[in-house]
């Protein structure tokens, strides 16, 4: 793994645990091994360093959904959110941006945004019946969104299991 691989993989766990203002440069330093001057050199800024987690993640979601049929994109995602709520109890990283969203630098709320936007448009095709499959794709990314906040605020991914079950099925 790379110097910058280890920054990202350590900025991500700690943004995922504690949000934007939970960590400081020293604390990735220390997860790394890495000097803070060895961290601005890859990033200069906080800002540039989630930002670019944002759109590592929003790149990650998307190949996998452009993967899959549009008629199982809905289940994949779904899984995606339950793979990660299971295998360490975090929730989505631009979820948890977008909630922080009010208090962030423009970089990263832009970088959240498109996240959603993203995946909004990818999700709109695995409606064609629908008369407005881009408030379906929203309905769908709310869902999992409010499910993964409900899940990890109550320590329970089941609870993430129930409120999405039905999804499953488009």
């Amino acid at each position: 793994m790379t110097s910058e691989e280890k920054i990202l993989a350590a900025a991500e766990a700690r943004v995922r645990t504690g949000g934007y203002n939970g960590f400081s440069f020293r604390d990735v330093a220390r997860d790394t091994g890495l000097t803070s001057a060895g961290i601005h050199h890859y990033f200069p800024t906080k800002a540039d360093l989630v930002a670019r987690l944002a759109r590592d993640y929003t790149s990650r979601f998307l190949e996998t959904l452009d993967e899959c049929p549009l008629d199982t994109r809905v289940g994949r995602l779904r899984a995606l959110f339950a793979e990660s709520l299971r295998q360490d109890g975090k929730m989505c990283l631009c979820g948890l941006l977008a909630a922080e969203s009010g208090g962030l630098p423009e970089p990263v709320t832009e970088a959240a945004k498109r996240f959603f936007q993203a995946l909004a448009d990818r999700l709109t095709g695995a409606f064609p019946e629908s008369d407005d499959p881009h408030s379906d794709a929203l309905a769908v990314l709310a869902k999992l969104e409010g499910a993964a906040l409900l899940a990890t605020v109550q320590d329970d991914p089941d609870i993430f299991e129930k409120a999405t079950s039905a999804l499953t099925l488009r």
